[in-house]
């Protein structure tokens, strides 16, 4: 972080210290005029020493005699007006005209005292972030409630077998592979506002579309592939704007607190989602379930509607959030290929260390967290002999500690500090997570659910520190594009990791295959500790 100079320092690098006089230290005051003289050669005072500032009305009054030399003064003498208060005042002796500004020191003007340093109000008063923020906790809600009632109803409604089902996981997440990086060049030339608003009323259509198939008897697995597909490019397309319009709606010191509370909105959908979801389907029916997602994601679109962004100072995304590199992303999208528009947040990535260290932690931190997630609810079962209920309590322990860690985020950032948050929230869980695999029928159940609730923890705090740096350091310009490159590699590695979960599983037994996972997952933080991260506490401000 930077430090701001002290005050009363040298105006520039190499410049000799200027004293200043007390005429203007009263509030209201003329401007401070900075007084250059040499020191009296006299036995009383110290000739290598500066002295002290004169008191008020001593500047016009000082005598000036020039010397042979290059535009110096001559030393000046100046006794203090009260008797008995020690030895005369005296500065020490600067080149005249100034060298930097090229004007007399007369015309010299200290800088003005340091404005306090005043804490940006809560955001829970900034009408914008509270529609936004309660939107997308609706809009969560939603999306949890489908992520049940999809599965469901494809198994005991169409009547899919496993291979059918597992389709319609592959399907949601295959757009992040196919579309994401179009996806960020289209949240950087187009309004994201009204891009998230039609995207949210695309998804609500697509949601009430099934049970009104459903009533009138045309629901079929194809349909539902198809509703799958589309609302997975969709999905693409708004997470990508999301990402890249919070910044601009914020100040940049609140990024931290308002990354937390929407990562806190998600842990309390996971929470409360499926269970709610399976009430849902218990009285209406899976088909009818779907009501409930398209009308938030209609909720969405209105709190999206609502939101007035304007030019706000401070905000991460003003013109001082620095200078881009490589293609100038402001000029005109026929003036630049696509290829090379889609590889523009990749090239910024790979420009920055810390950047790259992020993205291959993350990568292969999701990569094996999927390898143990296509695993995990078969090792509760037939491994721990854990029932339905236990099985939901033990995902409800860990949405629970990602809700507390959370709401601490923003704390835990500013006590342990925003870069070095980033490699502690990695590395020193790991332990914990060992617990899974070492968890025994019964009560073991319990150890884990502690072990996923670290996971859970170590995620939020991971997830809000990391996209903080992301957001801070990435020029406005490309924000859309390179969150687009996370998206593209973080999430494209997901199938391929479920696929290696289910592999391992099956040829080294499921204890010794989460084992491996979770090993997998803690490795992942030799990127952010061996990284420059390890040497800072704090992440750098916007300029």
């Amino acid at each position: 972080m930077r430090r701001r100079a002290p005050r009363g320092s040298a105006p520039g690098p190499g410049g000799p210290p200027a004293a200043v006089t007390g005429a203007a230290r009263s509030a209201g005051g003329p401007p401070a005029v900075v007084v250059h003289r040499s020191p009296p050669q006299s036995r009383n005072s110290d000739p290598g020493a500066p002295g002290r500032a004169s008191g008020a009305g001593r500047a016009g009054r000082s005598e000036r005699r020039r010397l042979g030399g290059a535009g110096r003064t001559a030393p000046v003498r100046r006794e203090n007006a009260a008797p008995g208060r020690g030895r005369p005042t005296t500065v020490r002796d600067v080149p005249c005209p100034c060298p930097q500004t090229g004007l007399p020191v007369s015309q010299h003007v200290a800088d003005p005292p340091a404005s306090p340093v005043v804490r940006p109000p809560s955001l829970l008063r900034d009408r914008n972030f509270v529609l936004l923020w309660s939107g997308q906790t609706v809009s969560e809600l939603g999306t949890r409630i489908a992520g049940v009632a999809v599965p469901l109803l494809a198994a005991d409604t169409l009547h899919a077998s496993v291979f059918q089902v597992s389709l319609l996981t592959f399907l949601a997440w295959l757009p992040y592979l196919l579309v994401s990086l179009p996806a960020g060049i289209l949240a950087d030339r187009t309004d994201q506002r009204k891009l998230m608003i039609l995207c949210d009323l695309g998804r609500a259509a697509l949601m009430l579309s099934l049970p009104v198939a459903a009533l009138v008897g045309q629901l079929t697995l194809g349909f539902l592939y198809a509703v799958v597909g589309l609302s997975g490019v969709l999905t693409v397309l708004f997470t990508v704007a999301y990402k890249s319009m919070l910044p601009a709606l914020i100040p940049a010191a609140q990024l931290v607190d308002g990354n937390a509370k929407l990562t806190m909105s998600q842990d309390a959908a996971e929470l409360v989602g499926p269970t709610l979801s399976g009430v849902l389907i218990g009285l209406v029916g899976a088909a009818r379930t779907f009501l409930a997602n398209g009308l938030a994601f209609l909720v969405s679109a209105l709190t999206l509607l609502l939101i007035r962004p304007g030019p706000r100072a401070g905000s991460a995304t003003g013109p001082s959030s620095g200078p881009s590199s490589g293609p100038d992303p402001a000029a005109p999208a026929e003036r630049v290929p696509l290829r090379v528009q889609m590889t523009d947040g990749l090239a910024f990535v790979r420009r920055q260390r810390i950047l790259l260290s992020i993205l291959a932690c993350t990568t292969t931190s999701n990569f094996w967290v999927m390898a143990a997630s296509s695993i995990e609810v078969t090792f509760m079962v037939r491994e721990l002999h854990a029932s339905s209920v236990q099985v939901g309590v033990v995902f409800s322990v860990s949405a629970v500690g990602g809700l507390v860690v959370g709401a601490l985020a923003a704390r835990l950032s500013a006590s342990i500090g925003s870069a070095r948050v980033i490699w502690v929230s990695m590395a020193t869980p790991g332990p914990l997570y060992l617990l899974m695999p070492l968890a025994r029928p019964g009560w073991g159940v319990l150890l884990y659910g502690i072990g996923l609730a670290a996971f859970s923890a170590n995620a939020v705090l991971f997830n809000v520190a990391s996209t903080t740096y992301r957001q801070r350091i990435t020029p406005p310009a490309i924000l859309g594009r390179v969150n687009a490159a996370f998206l593209w590699i973080c999430f494209g590695v997901i199938p391929l990791g479920a696929l290696v979960g289910g592999a391992l599983g099956t040829a080294l037994g499921l204890r010794t295959a989460l084992l491996v996972c979770v090993l997998g997952t803690w490795s992942a933080c030799l990127f952010v500790v061996f990284s420059p991260l390890r040497r800072m506490r704090d992440t750098p401000e916007p300029a």
